[in-house]
């Protein structure tokens, strides 16, 4: 029989029961011993070959498991991705029951673990196992490869009771473990495990090993790749934190820029809070210090007025600003000295940012710079002011191109016509001279303050009116009767002494007739007028006394005004002043009607009464041949 069979079986990769056949055969046909002597060791090197190639196809089938492996790592991410595969293709490939990873705790000194793959043991997969200690903490311990064919028959290593019942809930018996390192670091054990007795072939242990080789740079990449992944994340919020803070900055800046030009040119504080809500958003309110509206942008709604005053309160003690709710309440104040307060309704849920926050606290401490120096500038005027109409009541100053040229920077005229207003009050004193110096600015006159007497000296024309107008507002502002005599009207600055004098006697004179609260000039007071004005216009006099019956006489030439003195020479009788008029009862009575529709219903009073008859007397004197007789 030729040798060439064994080729034939090698070729078609027979098993290795079948190179048996060729040898049987020759035996039981007799062939020659030195025939069968040849066949066996041709039998012997064909089996040679053969495991041979077998040993070459396994290699090369595990070289392409690796390389499919390294293929597969390298396309993950994750790094629970990774461990996952990991273990999962090394149980494939060793054709094993399960398999398993631990990683090194090099704080903790043992190795956890961390990934597995085919276990049933809640108790297996928590294991934590010390350097040392198992087949595990041996291989982490030392970097070496084990194997054991028999895990519980194994004394290679230090058996640990709570890590035998793991492994033996597991049922385990034979187990192989190779250390993945990084350079001289082990990082963890990659492991292949099977519920049956076997021994782990050299070629099983260097293909786990290379396996953990490729899992340990896998590892290491995934790890550097999630924290590079943190680190671009960290970087990303980092950036955007920068950006918000540097929009932050920014609106802080122009805010600071925009406040800071309000407080050269002099604006307001309703310019400040228009500042505030164009930058943040929402509603501003500014308060003063007694709690009056000074400015307002936008809807702020309805506040409590006792929350507002305690978060004012918090916000002074703070010196920043405090929240309450969605507002946001900032102390305007300078020092210990209390001038206002801000109240933002802010936009959204109501937060503000501390960069924010700094903008609505910018904005009250402008605001104060802004009232203290409207303050300033208030006081400085005043000082002026009440300077320059002092020099005009008393005439130090003789020279008028001197007063004119003191005027004109507090926006006063002194060669236009003016009314002098002097106003007695009991009020407090400084809130008193506040409202006054505010009233002449805005009136653009001057005023002067001394102790319960409050001068003014106003444009117009029309004393009496003028004097109405500052105590019903003076009244009003100080909470408590101001009573204001006029005169006038001051066409030259010389003529300022002599009004006040008159201005003086007739708020003296309201006083003195009861009339505390009222306003007049010299022409509305009667004859009381009549004594105290210096002009002694008696013209004026009877047109207020008696003019209307003097004109009604002068038209339809009756003779009212004749009646009315004979009724007063009567002793206001009817009867006797009939016979002096020699005209009928019922012809007085109607005369006497005609007079109570022109002069009003209270002409017959006392106080009227009286005027009417001085002014009678007077128009008797005034008028030549003057009303007698029967005319």
């Amino acid at each position: 029989m030729s040798c060439d069979v064994f080729l034939e079986l090698l070729a078609r990769e027979a098993s290795a029961a079948e190179f048996e056949a060729p040898l049987l055969e020759a035996r039981v046909t007799g062939a020659d011993p030195d025939v069968l002597a040849e066949l066996e060791t041709t039998k012997l090197a064909a089996l040679r070959v053969r495991s041979l190639l077998e040993r070459r196809a396994r290699r090369e089938a595990e070289l392409a498991a690796l390389f499919d492996t390294a293929s597969d790592l390298a396309g993950l991410r994750g790094l629970d991705a990774v461990l996952e595969a990991i273990v999962r293709r090394a149980r494939r490939l060793l054709s094993a029951d399960v398999s398993y990873m631990t990683l090194s705790d090099d704080e903790r000194g043992d190795t956890c673990m961390r990934v597995t793959d085919g276990s049933v043991s809640a108790a297996f997969r928590a294991l934590r196992i010390p350097f040392g200690s198992g087949l595990a903490g041996l291989v982490a311990q030392t970097g070496t490869p084990y194997a054991s064919g028999d895990y519980f028959a194994d004394q290679r290593f230090h058996h640990r009771n709570y890590i035998d019942t793991a492994v033996q809930e597991e049922n385990l018996v034979a187990i192989l473990g190779v250390p993945m390192r990084l350079g001289s670091r082990v990082i963890g054990v990659l492991f292949a495990a099977n519920r049956t007795a076997r021994p782990f072939v050299p070629e099983e242990v260097a293909l786990l090993g290379s396996l953990a080789a490729h899992a340990a740079i896998a590892i290491d990449n995934a790890r550097l790749l999630d924290e590079t992944r943190a680190t671009l994340e960290e970087l990303s919020a980092a950036n955007e934190l920068i950006k918000a803070r540097s929009a932050a900055v920014e609106r802080a800046a122009q805010a600071h820029d925009r406040m800071t030009a309000l407080v050269v040119r002099g604006g307001g504080v309703q310019d400040v809070a228009a500042v505030i809500i164009d930058v943040l958003g929402g509603a501003l309110l500014a308060l003063d210090a007694e709690g009056g509206r000074l400015a307002v942008v936008g809807s702020i709604g309805e506040l409590s007025e006792a929350e507002i005053r305690d978060a004012a309160a918090a916000s002074r003690a703070l010196g920043r600003a405090v929240q309450r709710g969605d507002l946001w309440v900032a102390s305007i104040a300078a020092g210990a000295e209390v001038l206002g307060t801000f109240v933002l309704r802010a936009p959204g849920a109501g937060e503000l940012s501390g960069s924010d926050q700094r903008i609505l606290e910018r904005g009250a401490l402008v605001t104060a710079l802004l009232l203290l120096f409207r303050r300033s500038v208030a006081e400085a005027e005043e000082r002026v002011r009440g300077e320059l109409l002092d020099d005009l009541l008393t005439g130090r100053v003789t020279d008028v191109d001197a007063l004119r040229a003191r005027a004109r920077p507090v926006g006063v005229d002194l060669d236009a016509p003016h009314v002098l207003v002097v106003v007695r009050h009991d009020g407090d004193r400084p809130r008193a001279g506040f409202w006054a110096a505010s009233y002449a600015s805005a009136a653009h006159g001057l005023v002067a303050t001394r102790g319960d007497e409050i001068v003014l000296l106003l444009p117009g024309l029309d004393p009496g009116g003028a004097a109405r107008r500052v105590a019903r507002e003076c009244g009003a502002s100080l909470g408590t009767p101001a009573t204001a005599g006029a005169a006038g009207p001051v066409r030259s600055p010389g003529e300022a002494a002599a009004a006040y004098q008159e201005a003086g006697r007739c708020a003296d004179a309201l006083l003195a007739l009861g009339r505390a609260g009222d306003g007049a000039g010299a022409a509305e007071l009667g004859f009381v007028g009549l004594l105290i004005g210096d002009g002694r216009d008696v013209e004026s006099f009877l047109a207020t006394a008696l003019g209307p019956v003097i004109d009604y006489d002068e038209r339809r030439g009756t003779k009212l005004v004749r009646t009315l003195e004979a009724y007063f020479e009567a002793g206001g009788s009817l009867s006797r002043a009939a016979e002096r008029l020699h005209i009928h009862v019922n012809t007085v009575t109607q005369r006497l009607d005609r007079v109570g529709k022109l002069l009003g219903e209270r002409w017959q009073s006392p106080e009227h009464a009286l005027e009417i008859q001085l002014a009678l007397r007077l128009y008797r004197l005034s008028v030549p041949g003057g009303p007698a007789g029967d005319r």
